[in-house]
Order: C-alpha cells, then sequence, then structure tokens
C-alpha cells in the first residue's frame, strides 16, 4: 500500500464513529468496500450493543448549575445531597461517601465504582478533559453493564477545570437529573478471510471505531490501515496458514466487538493458533512496541527480529489494553503492535487525535516489520508459539478484566 492510498483513507474517514452509531455502520462498510478493492470478499457480523438518548441530564452545585454531560446508560432518577471529593480511596476516604454525591478524581473505573456503590454513594460525578489545553470538551461517557452489574446510580461528567473550582470554592451540595432512554443497538465487526494452506489460522485485529470527540485517525485507523496492506501484501501470494483480518466494532465502548467475535466463534478457536493485534501505529513520533501475552519466547523472538531488521522496538509480556486481550483469555497467543507517542506530540479520546498526527512514511515502514513478522508465522514449517496462557498471562488478565483486584494499585 502506498502513502497516497494511505492518506486518501485517513481522509475519507476522518468523521466521529461512535460503537453503534450510523457513522460507525458507514465506516464498516467503507472497510469491506476496500478489502473488495483488493479482489477479497468481507463480510459484515452484527452484534448487540446497550445504547442511550439522553433527554435531560443536568448538575446543580448550591444552586448554580455547572455544564456537564450525562452518564449514558446510567438509568433516569433525580438526586440531591451533600457532595463529597473522593481524591483517593482508602477505607477512611470511602467511608465518606455515604448518603453523597462523590466527585472522582478523572474518570470511572471499576473498582471504584464498586467501592462507592458499597460504601452508600448515591450519584457520582468525573472529570474530562485537560486544565492546561485551551477546550472545554467533555467526552460522553457510559455506565458500562459489566460496571455496574444492574446496580445504577446517576452520574455526570464535567470539565476539569470546573471541577477544580468547585473544590477550590468549597462546593457543598448537588443534585444531578439524569433522564434517558435505553435501548438495544447494533455494532458490526467486519471480517476478510484469506485461506491458506492449512485450517491453522492467525487472525488480525484492528478497532475502526471512535471516541465522542474523536476522527479516530492514530486511535486507530492507523491500525486498519495495517490490516489493509496485510491484506494486499497476502491477496495473491500463497501462504501456509490462513489469514482472518477482523475489522473489530465497539472497542473504545470495552473491546465490545472482539468479545462478541470470541463468543461467537469460540469453536473455531481451537485453530486459530496466533492473534496479532494493531492499535496505533505510524506516529510522526514514539517508540515502537510489541505486547506479547503469551510465552515469553515470543518476546525474544520479535526482539531478534528486530534487531536482524534494524527496527528498533521494546517487547514485553504483558496484556495490552485492546482487542488482543479476549482473545489471550480464551488461551490464544496474541501480541498487540503500536507505536506509542510521547504525551506531548499525541493525545487520544478528543479533538487532536487527527491524521496531523501521523506520518505515512512512518507507517509504512511500520507496516513493512509488521508485514515482515506475518509473513515468517504464516509460513512456519511448524508453528513456533505454544498454544499455552502462561501463570502470570492469566493473573494479569484476570485483574484486566476485573475478575480480581490488583492487590499493588
Amino acid at each position: 500500500m502506498n502513502q497516497e492510498t494511505m492518506r486518501r483513507i485517513l481522509e475519507e474517514t476522518a468523521y466521529i464513529r461512535i460503537g453503534g452509531s450510523e457513522q460507525e455502520l458507514a465506516c464498516a462498510q467503507y472497510l469491506a468496500a476496500e478489502c473488495e478493492k483488493l479482489g477479497l470478499s468481507a463480510h459484515l457480523e452484527a452484534f448487540d450493543v446497550p445504547m442511550s438518548t439522553i433527554h435531560q441530564a443536568t448538575l446543580t452545585i448550591d444552586g448554580r448549575e455547572i455544564r456537564c454531560k450525562g452518564y449514558l446508560c446510567a438509568g433516569s432518577s433525580e438526586v440531591e445531597a451533600p457532595l463529597h471529593y473522593l481524591n483517593q480511596t482508602d477505607p477512611c476516604s470511602l467511608a465518606q461517601c455515604r448518603g453523597k454525591i462523590v466527585l472522582i478524581d478523572g474518570i470511572l473505573r471499576y473498582w471504584t465504582y464498586q467501592d462507592i456503590v458499597a460504601n452508600g454513594a448515591v450519584g457520582f460525578i468525573t472529570c474530562d478533559g485537560n486544565a492546561g489545553f485551551a477546550d472545554s470538551d467533555i467526552d460522553q461517557r457510559e455506565l458500562r453493564a459489566h460496571v455496574s452489574h444492574g446496580v445504577l446510580m446517576p452520574g455526570v461528567s464535567i470539565h476539569v477545570r470546573d471541577a477544580i473550582a468547585l473544590i477550590a470554592g468549597g462546593a457543598q451540595r448537588a443534585r444531578i437529573t439524569l433522564d434517558q432512554q435505553e435501548h438495544t443497538g447494533r455494532s458490526h465487526n467486519v471480517i476478510c478471510d484469506l485461506p491458506g494452506e492449512t485450517e491453522e489460522t492467525i487472525v488480525l485485529t484492528a478497532h475502526y471505531d471512535s471516541t465522542s470527540l474523536s476522527t479516530g485517525a492514530y486511535d486507530n485507523m492507523s491500525g486498519c490501515i495495517g490490516l489493509l496492506a496485510a491484506a494486499q501484501a497476502f491477496a495473491n501470494t500463497p501462504h501456509r496458514r490462513s489469514l482472518r483480518l477482523i475489522f473489530c466494532g465497539s472497542e473504545e465502548r470495552g473491546l465490545l466487538g472482539s468479545k462478541a467475535y470470541c463468543a461467537a466463534h469460540e469453536e473455531e478457536l481451537g485453530h486459530v493458533v496466533l492473534n496479532v493485534n494493531l492499535d496505533m501505529i505510524g506516529s510522526i513520533m514514539g517508540g515502537f512496541i510489541a505486547v506479547c501475552t503469551s510465552e515469553e519466547q515470543l518476546v525474544h523472538y520479535i526482539q531478534y527480529a528486530s534487531a536482524i531488521e534494524g527496527f528498533g522496538l521494546k517487547a514485553r509480556q504483558d496484556v495490552y489494553s485492546s482487542d488482543s486481550t479476549p482473545f489471550a483469555d480464551k488461551g490464544v497467543p496474541a501480541v498487540s503492535f503500536a507505536r506509542i507517542a510521547p504525551a506531548q506530540t499525541a493525545t487520544i479520546h478528543n479533538r487532536y487525535d487527527t491524521l496531523d498526527l501521523l506520518s505515512t512514511a512512518q507507517l509504512e515502514r511500520d507496516i513493512a516489520f509488521i508485514n515482515g513478522f506475518l509473513r515468517t508465522m504464516a509460513d512456519a514449517a511448524c508453528f513456533p508459539v505454544a498454544r499455552e496462557m502462561p501463570e502470570k498471562m492469566v493473573d494479569k488478565l484476570d485483574i484486566y478484566l476485573n475478575r480480581k483486584r490488583d492487590k499493588d494499585a
């Protein structure tokens, strides 16, 4: 794939595409059409996602209304209570949540929600944005089903500058009003197969959805371009193992596309020998990484391959927060490739994630290394990566998927 084509794709997909939206579906159809331009067949596979339409979301602090966005899927209710700033989650701080609306530092995380529910909070407020940025954007947040477990309380998100002003001003009392209509929507995975000589399959994944403020060039149309480039490289050349490309929907909403795929295709996963996930490549600045949720030998192989190719990277054995995780959780060895830009040069999940963060020349170099790795794995006489998940990776998966609490967090 040449740089001109890369830029065309980035320009043609430069719009917000939230999981389950019409825009996400339009992008899914666009990616399927790009596969068909390569002479390949692609199809969309739908899965259910929770959706919500907010009719009213207001936050009043000491009689003054504060600009906010309501949490989707958090039910409809109105609550008024004293405000408690939860600046850490030690037992003493949590004990003060009872009967309070809780202002949380940053975003809502799984264990924080469990803690404030258990300690009797009646509502919550989270913070968005960056106090040093010129904009006052607030992301559209949702109370995910795997976080709430059906226990709902009203929540809103405000800009961090407003949060600072509230704490500095000694805010005392809050009222949240939330009115919304919830329903079930549809998101889609786009699947494209490149059959090989054997049933053994390497699954390639990259998500194509974005968050509510972002056109998602870096995160993650860059990874989708990587998948299309792999499709082009392997389309007309023989390869021993089959390749399946999955452009995953609703990743930003909790890896919903890859989770849905693994649930729907669990029996077929027995033939999958490796998952290669691309999530954020080609940034102008930053270092390339390979995160292996697998036996440690894969880390060493990738390090050797990078030295041979003269392609700098850092590889480690870990869990990566992306679509590789549901595959690894089913016992499939996985590696996620990414180029991680320094925070001061590129940010994601906001209005600044545009094609200006990317270098098509760097994308080309990243893709060349990834395709070289794929070629080696696809044509290996005997597949070298053990299909087993080390105990320490199982433990990390349990922590990431909130099945157990990280004692060190």
